[in-house]
C-alpha cells in the first residue's frame, strides 16, 4: 500500500482550488485544508481592497501552509494555495519536501466568468491580470501535474486523479499544455 501524498492544489483564483480541493481530498480518502484559512488578516484586508499581495505578505502563510502539509507527510492530505510562482512552490518543499502540485490550469475568461459569479469570496476579480501576470507553471523539475478546469466540478476532479495516477507511475512531473 503506497504512502497517500500531501496534494497543494494550486493555480490563480477562480480557478476552483476550494471546490476542487474538498473533493480531490474525498477522492483520496484524506483530510482538505482551506488554503485562505491560513492568511493573515493582514492579507485578506489587502485583497479585499484590490491590492494585490507581496512575496513579504505571502511568506507566513506559506509557512503556516507548509506547517500543516508537513504534519500530514505520510498521512496525507489535501491544501488549497494558489502558489503562483516557482519560489512559493520551494518554500513549501522546504516544509514539506514530499508535496505534489495539482495546479488547476484554465482560459482566462472562463476564469473570470467564474469568478464574477462567485458570492462571499474577498479575492476581486479586479486582481486577476495580476494573478495570471505572477503565475509561473509547473516546471519540469517539480513533482505534480496541472490539469484543465473546463468541465464540472466532477469532471475536474477525476482528471486531476487520473494525472496523480500517472504520475504515481512514472518518475518525472507531468505538465499539460495551457488550455
Amino acid at each position: 500500500m503506497r504512502t497517500p501524498h500531501v496534494v497543494v492544489v494550486m493555480g490563480v483564483a477562480g480557478t476552483g482550488k476550494t471546490t476542487i480541493g474538498p473533493l480531490l481530498a474525498a477522492r483520496l480518502g484524506v483530510p482538505y485544508a482551506e488554503g485562505d484559512d491560513f492568511h493573515p488578516r493582514a492579507n485578506i484586508a489587502k485583497m479585499t481592497a484590490g491590492i494585490p499581495l507581496g512575496d513579504e505578505d505571502r511568506w507566513p502563510w506559506l509557512d503556516a501552509i507548509g506547517a500543516w502539509a508537513h504534519g500530514r507527510a505520510g498521512l496525507g492530505g489535501v491544501v488549497s494555495s494558489s502558489a503562483l510562482k516557482r519560489s512559493y512552490r520551494d518554500r513549501l518543499r522546504a516544509a514539506a519536501p514530499g508535496v505534489v502540485f495539482v495546479h488547476l490550469a484554465g482560459d482566462r475568461k472562463l476564469i473570470e466568468d467564474r469568478m464574477g459569479h462567485r458570492r462571499g469570496h474577498f479575492m476581486p476579480t479586479a486582481l486577476l491580470d495580476s494573478q495570471f501576470a505572477t503565475l509561473e507553471p509547473l516546471q519540469r523539475d517539480e513533482r505534480g501535474v496541472a490539469v484543465d478546469v473546463s468541465g464540472s466540478p466532477e469532471e475536474i476532479t477525476a482528471r486531476a486523479v487520473a494525472a496523480l495516477d500517472g504520475l504515481d507511475n512514472s518518475t518525472q512531473s507531468s505538465e499539460v499544455p495551457r488550455p
